[in-house]
């Protein structure tokens, strides 16, 4: 099975997440949840997220910017069930990700886990029981 070429949900680690969430509803992008802690907006084939920048450092298990691990950034692939996840996180683990934070339970209720591509970049590989994004 080849793990299914798209991206679920783009994360950006924000420092003060009110004011990014302002920013982004000033372009007339529509709030899609009423949360204080996490920001989602349903674009065209994609989900933006707007989450605080050490809350996504710590969901993924790497270092603050005060290191070189995290760069305040995660794209997502969801699938749609925790038995999915492990099989494309395996997938990528063999295609040559490397192994960042293995797939799990979440505390908001989901399941996912983190791997990095050649360049470093963080996939989070998640499926997530509230929404409809795989």
């Amino acid at each position: 099975m080849a793990v299914k070429p798209k991206i679920s949900l783009i994360t950006l680690g924000t420092r003060n997440l009110p004011s990014a969430r302002a920013f982004y509803e000033r372009l007339g992008w529509v709030c899609s949840n009423d949360h204080d802690d996490v920001a989602f907006f349903e674009l065209d084939g994609v989900v933006l997220g707007l989450f605080g920048w050490d809350d996504l450092a710590a969901d993924a298990g790497v270092l603050t910017s005060d290191g070189d691990e995290f760069r305040g950034q995660s794209v997502a692939h969801n699938e749609p069930s925790p038995e999915a996840v492990d099989i494309a996180y395996a997938e990528f683990v063999a295609a040559g990700a490397t192994v960042v934070k293995e797939p799990g339970a979440t505390p908001w209720g989901g399941y996912s886990g983190y791997v990095a591509d050649l360049d470093g970049h963080l996939w989070e590989i998640a499926f997530n029981p509230f929404s409809d994004w795989t």
